[in-house]
């Protein structure tokens, strides 16, 4: 959220700095949903989201990058992070297919309990 506040308070910067809310807020709920999810269908179809949600952010920081809306040292670690975690969601969405396609009885992913807290 740092990164979106240091934005320049321009259309572009704010645009940007909306999508991005936006897009990384999502990886996070479509996550947390699909470690709550009620079956493998339902897992697999909310990682299959986070994965595009991740892929999406990635976009916006490039684009940060690109259009030097900030200093690119800034924004690169950001940048390796959204690149890893869309890997990663992209990797427990193919595997998870795998298994289902598979007709497995058990997931080779097992849902976690969220580590957020609300209280």
């Amino acid at each position: 959220m740092r990164l979106v506040d240091a934005l320049p308070n321009t259309a572009k910067g704010r645009a940007i700095a909306s999508q991005l809310v936006r897009s990384g807020t999502s990886v996070a709920a479509n996550y947390r949903a699909a470690c709550r999810g009620r079956s493998r269908a339902e897992f697999i179809a909310k990682v299959g989201i986070a994965e595009e949600e991740a892929d999406e952010t990635v976009l916006w920081l490039e684009l940060i990058i690109d259009d030097k809306l900030l200093p690119e040292k800034k924004v690169a670690p950001l940048l390796k992070e959204a690149n890893e975690v869309t890997a990663i969601m992209a990797a427990s969405y193919i595997s998870a297919s795998r298994v289902n396609r598979a007709g497995s009885g058990k997931s080779a992913i097992r849902n976690q309990h969220s580590a957020i807290r609300t209280t």
